[in-house]
């Protein structure tokens, strides 16, 4: 797919359009936080502009701390929503577990709206991108050897992302992306717990192939309601797996000599 575009083409090359349709490819998510941008010959060539424009275009974006670029490391796109893994936020939720249930409602609100937005507005290859990581997700979930947690936690993320993706909405897209390393853990604490329970696990199954199906056929509402479903369905099963432990540690302390 050529980046150029009928403007750049028609001979609006300058620096500035250099700029904002960098910015335009970053915002649809072609190139994503902390991507490495392609070289300049490989830009000039995709966009159809001088290298003098390109550089004068990065120059722009570099003021805006849009890119980030390292002498003889290339340019990659700077994290646009500054929820880094090390800011205070990100420590006070990581170590208050209790934030996992209000994570699982932010997360229903919005993937519910992504697969929705998904099933409306996906293109043919946002739906093969869809499949492909829906089917990476459930391949490696029937595998009889043992499971990753890990590397199962990320199949599912990713398989989440690639709806979001596919919704085309920059601000929702980029709000996920902000909060990856916090989903991931709520994808980690409802594999963790939950995938080697056969009940939970084959639920979990079925809802992912639903929601595949769903946004894939175009059906937005039920795309939405399965989302939901999921999502509640795994803050409900998480609830009682909290309570359950918490029985247990009550009759131990019963029994223990004080």
């Amino acid at each position: 797919m050529a980046f150029a575009s009928d403007d750049v083409s028609m001979g609006r090359r300058t620096p500035e359009h250099v700029a904002a349709k960098l910015e335009e490819l970053i915002l649809d998510g072609v190139f994503r936080p902390g991507q490495l941008l392609p070289s300049e010959r490989r830009l000039c060539e995709r966009l159809g502009v001088s290298r003098a424009s390109l550089r004068e275009g990065l120059r722009i974006l570099r003021s805006k701390a849009i890119i980030n670029t390292r002498q003889g490391h290339g340019s990659t796109v700077a994290s646009l929503l500054p929820m880094h893994q090390q800011s205070p936020l990100m420590h006070l939720f990581k170590d208050h577990p209790r934030t996992l249930f209000d994570l699982l409602e932010v997360r229903a609100l919005l993937e519910g709206e992504s697969a929705y937005l998904a099933a409306r507005r996906g293109t043919a290859m946002d739906r093969v991108l869809i499949t492909r990581r829906y089917r990476e997700l459930a391949e490696y979930a029937a595998r009889p050897e043992a499971i990753d947690v890990e590397q199962l936690a990320r199949l599912d993320h990713a398989f989440h992302l690639a709806i979001s993706q596919a919704s085309h909405n920059p601000v929702l897209v980029h709000t996920l992306q902000s909060l990856t390393d916090l989903l991931l853990s709520s994808v980690f604490a409802s594999v963790k717990h939950l995938y080697h329970r056969p009940g939970p696990r084959e639920m979990i199954n079925q809802q992912h192939a639903r929601l595949h199906d769903m946004v894939i056929s175009g059906d937005a509402e039920q795309a939405r309601r399965i989302a939901l479903e999921h999502l509640t369905s795994i803050s409900e099963l998480l609830r009682e797996v909290e309570a359950e432990h918490d029985r247990l540690e009550r009759s131990a302390m019963r029994l223990e000599q004080w």
